[in-house]
């Protein structure tokens, strides 16, 4: 099992980057928000990895912290959630405001991301409720309703899934309520 890996990024593509690792490309499959934070170049990178084993392939999926793997493997721990599913449920918010979420019994994070439909998304927060807080992951459970009304709000505006996530991921903690967490993200969209 390949837990961890450090070395130099060599290419990054649309899903996945090569980290060369003494000679060796590995290739490593990363969230979009992750990926969208890496460059090729000469400075060392350690990502934490999750060894995906089916019987037509081997692939890897990477991480920049223990924690956020943890949170991973919990989510495909979850009958019907694969690597893939989960990649994409780390991107929908920060990692404390989904482990927040799950603890106050919200699927409403999970429904927005592709695929996961709405009794998909309560199995996952039934069935990971009990054990998000077992991980020594500190939740962020203030106003989590707030982030996906105003969430569909931008996204009733035109504004596209992504831009209105990466927006909404910037809201300072002092702004809570979903008029003041809308205007913000207004502003900063511009």
């Amino acid at each position: 099992m390949i837990a961890k890996l450090t070395g130099f990024i060599s290419d990054v593509n649309d899903k996945s980057i090569t980290l060369d690792v003494g000679g060796v490309g590995y290739e490593i499959f990363l969230s979009p928000g992750t990926l969208a934070g890496m460059l090729p170049g000469d400075i060392p990178t350690t990502i934490y990895t999750y060894q995906h084993v089916r019987e037509q392939s081997l692939e890897l999926f990477g991480f920049l912290s223990y924690d956020t793997k943890k949170f991973f493997e919990l989510m495909i721990s979850v009958s019907g959630i694969g690597p893939r599913s989960a990649l994409s449920i780390l991107d929908v918010a920060p990692l404390e405001s989904l482990v927040g979420s799950i603890m106050q019994g919200d699927s409403s994070y999970l429904v927005s991301v592709s695929g996961i439909g709405k009794k998909t998304a309560e199995k996952v927060v039934l069935e990971t409720r009990d054990k998000v807080g077992k991980l020594g992951i500190e939740g962020d459970t203030r106003n989590v309703s707030g982030d996906s009304d105003a969430l569909a709000a931008l996204q009733a505006l035109g504004y596209t899934l992504m831009q209105a996530r990466e927006v909404l991921k910037q809201v300072p903690e002092n702004l809570t309520t979903t008029n003041e967490k809308i205007k913000f993200a207004l502003k900063q969209l511009g």
